[in-house]
């Protein structure tokens, strides 16, 4: 998946830390980041290629991957250095190498979320970073915000020899490919609860048998998905929601037209199961 790099080491522990001339700089726009190739490989500017003697950019450390610093250029810039370009932020998903691919789209949820966080919710006014640990902090009224991360489930609800796979209705950001089904957990809810609920609000099957796969960060959406797997309870008969979903189809285990694409947590538990391991969890 996309965040195993070994044996590259991801460390998100928060300092305060000056940045050097070889640390990478992430700077992002709308969905986007400013990156260019080597022999196929994502490159990002260096401070020594973004900074001079006449600036004092506004900086702030995002976190390091085996002694390779990470920091993020808030305000961005005018002028694009020589060599670079704006490129999507679907990049992140087939870019090589796999931890410079994973370290920007991590900057890039830091990214969203210091751009959401900029004026206290509570009182409204400006939000300063904290100096101990990644957080942001009024020092109107004392409210402190951290970084968001929604919980989501990731289910893939099983009969015998049969995966149900399905396809979101058509929307402006969504892929249209096959998928599991999939949702965010509610206030007061468990993990297990929203398993039971997504299955039964997109389509229409009770389950049981529910079991913890393993989970996966997924910074597209600012999301720690929990995948699990399960068995259909009953009646296999499917009752889409279309209003979220415009397929939800059976699939023999030799019939599933997906492979591992080795980035998200939905392919490779679709994967398992099409190897016939999902008992083993």
């Amino acid at each position: 998946m996309i965040q195993d790099i070994a044996p590259k080491k991801f460390d998100n522990h928060y300092v305060e830390m000056e940045p050097g001339a070889e640390d990478w700089i992430l700077i992002y726009r709308e969905r986007e980041v400013l990156c260019r190739f080597e022999n196929g490989q994502i490159r990002y500017p260096k401070l020594k290629e973004i900074i001079d003697e006449h600036m004092d950019p506004d900086l702030t450390y995002l976190f390091s991957v085996s002694g390779e610093h990470f920091f993020l250029l808030k305000e961005g810039l005018d002028i694009a250095p020589e060599g670079y370009e704006w490129e999507s932020s679907s990049v992140f998903r087939t870019a090589r190498p796999r931890y410079l691919a994973f370290a920007g789209i991590t900057g890039e949820q830091l990214d969203e979320w210091y751009r959401a966080n900029r004026y206290c919710g509570r009182c409204g006014k400006p939000l300063t970073p904290d100096f101990a640990e990644r957080m942001v902090r009024c020092r109107e009224c004392g409210n402190t915000v951290y970084p968001k991360i929604c919980p989501g489930v990731i289910v893939a609800v099983t009969d015998g020899n049969r995966l149900l796979l399905t396809k979101y209705a058509p929307r402006e950001g969504r892929t249209v490919n096959y998928a599991l089904v999939a949702g965010f957990t509610e206030i007061g809810e468990t993990l297990e609860e929203t398993v039971a609920r997504e299955v039964m609000e997109e389509v229409g099957l009770k389950v049981k048998n529910i079991r913890y796969y393993k989970s996966q960060p997924w910074s597209f959406t600012s999301t720690l998905l929990c995948g699990f797997f399960c068995e259909v309870d009953g009646d296999t008969t499917i009752t889409l929601d279309t209003n979220e979903l415009s397929v939800g189809q059976w699939f023999e285990r030799e019939e599933i037209p997906m492979e591992d694409d080795g980035v998200s947590l939905t392919r490779e538990m679709i994967g398992v199961f099409k190897a016939g391991k999902e008992k083993d969890f």
